[in-house]
């Protein structure tokens, strides 16, 4: 069995928690990968006897360039062969857990991002036109364009993420976006109450009847989650609460999209529920804060909706202080947030919502894994899946620091590079 060992280290975030450092930070440290797991984790001097290793990191610190694999730098140990990457004294953080997104649909609306930027307000009832693109579009350029997402996120350091359906809302449309988004992802979420499409517009009860019924029925063979859009203009509280109660009896985990565009049940439906998480979370009470701190449920803040609606930003701060597990995700997605970039969020997420930077790293590895309920990944512990990033800078910091600048120099996804 082939392994890794990355070593020279400059700041490592393992997020195995510590007083006072939720990010568990290792400087000069090293990780030894085998079978596409961690094997070990810790300073570098501590680290177990490989021979040959001493001979085969002499690269040293190299100024920014990508991570050393060449042929020579080879070890071994216990008759395996060891790949040694040096790291040149830059960070590694876990790779990005970016637990919502929706990237199986069809279209493009950057005419009502242009529109909204000259003062046209938000309105959820745009999903219909993705809805009638996404119907129209084949099996083959869903898949297409699904595979580009993937690469691209990817390329930005994601190496877990979730996946919804809501842009077919029909049993045949739901369907095949669950099944296409299956083959990316274990994670994928129906999400047939996205919206009420036009077609029932004049029968609301038929469509959730739809929803709870068929559309779920096809639907979960091929999903872990089932999610409603609990606001103003899609779903009333006691529509979503049915809904996540059929998809519960099916087998479904569930996820709440609530709070959103004004104050509302959303949040209370997801704790009452035992919700993974529920995202968004723009318009909080003290009722809401407290329901989520004395719960399981994370609250999933998503700021590239607000940088790409002008709402107003999540208070994160408000959450941590109360205790609450937040986490960040991209809600990648052709109306509200077109966007695939965790680094982007962190950036956001300490520049508008009041978290530390190593808050925002944590949220968007750690705080994505506990929304999809994953110990394995978000984490770099022994056991735990290698998913790891180097950044080509010295710090996590960094993320935040040099906003939209490709930090990204090597990801590895159960160990081997992407």
């Amino acid at each position: 069995m082939s392994a890794t060992l990355i070593t020279d280290i400059g700041e490592l975030t393992t997020n195995v928690g510590v007083p006072g450092d939720p990010c568990g930070t290792l400087r000069d440290a090293a990780i030894l990968i085998e079978g596409g797991r961690i094997a070990w984790v810790g300073r570098a001097v501590d680290l177990p006897p490989i021979a040959g290793v001493a001979e085969t990191t002499s690269a040293g610190r190299d100024g920014g360039k990508p991570p050393h694999r060449r042929p020579t730098d080879v070890a071994t140990r216990s008759g395996s062969v060891v790949e040694v990457v040096d790291a040149g004294g830059r960070a590694v953080i876990p790779g990005f857990v970016d637990s919502h997104t929706h990237l199986v649909f069809g279209g493009d609306r950057a005419d009502e991002f242009e529109a909204r930027m000259t003062g046209t307000p938000y309105a959820a009832g745009g999903i219909r036109r993705t809805v009638a693109a996404t119907r129209a579009a084949s099996d083959d350029e869903l898949r297409r364009r699904l595979k580009r997402f993937v690469a691209e996120l990817h390329a930005q350091g994601t190496t877990t993420f979730e996946i919804k359906t809501g842009y077919g809302l029909t049993v045949r449309d739901e369907a095949r976006l669950a099944r296409l988004a299956a083959e990316a992802t274990p994670e994928v979420t129906f999400l047939g109450a996205h919206v009420v499409p036009a077609e029932y517009a004049d029968d609301r009860d038929e469509y959730v009847e739809l929803v709870c019924g068929r559309m779920l029925h096809d639907c979960a063979p091929h999903a872990r989650w089932i999610d409603v859009f609990c606001e103003r203009g899609a779903f009333t509280p006691d529509e979503s609460r049915r809904i996540l109660a059929a998809g519960i009896a099916h087998g479904l985990l569930p996820r709440v999209h609530g709070n959103q565009l004004g104050p509302g049940e959303g949040v209370r439906l997801a704790v009452g529920l035992g919700a993974a998480s529920v995202d968004h979370c723009t318009y909080l009470d003290d009722g809401d804060v407290a329901a989520l701190a004395g719960s399981e449920t994370v609250a999933t803040l998503l700021p590239g909706v607000e940088f790409s609606t002008r709402q107003p930003y999540p208070d994160a701060r408000r959450l941590i202080d109360a205790g609450v597990n937040v986490a960040l995700a991209s809600d990648c997605n052709p109306g509200s947030s077109f966007t695939s970039s965790m680094p982007l969020m962190i950036a956001l997420a300490v520049r508008e919502m009041g978290m530390t930077p190593a808050e925002a790293v944590w949220s968007a590895t750690a705080g994505g894994a506990r929304a999809l309920r994953r110990d394995d990944v978000g984490v770099i512990a022994p056991g735990t899946r290698a998913d790891l990033v180097l950044l080509d800078a010295p710090t996590r910091v960094h993320l935040a620091y040099r906003p939209g600048v490709p930090l990204v120099a090597g990801v590895w996804k159960d160990g081997l590079p992407l």
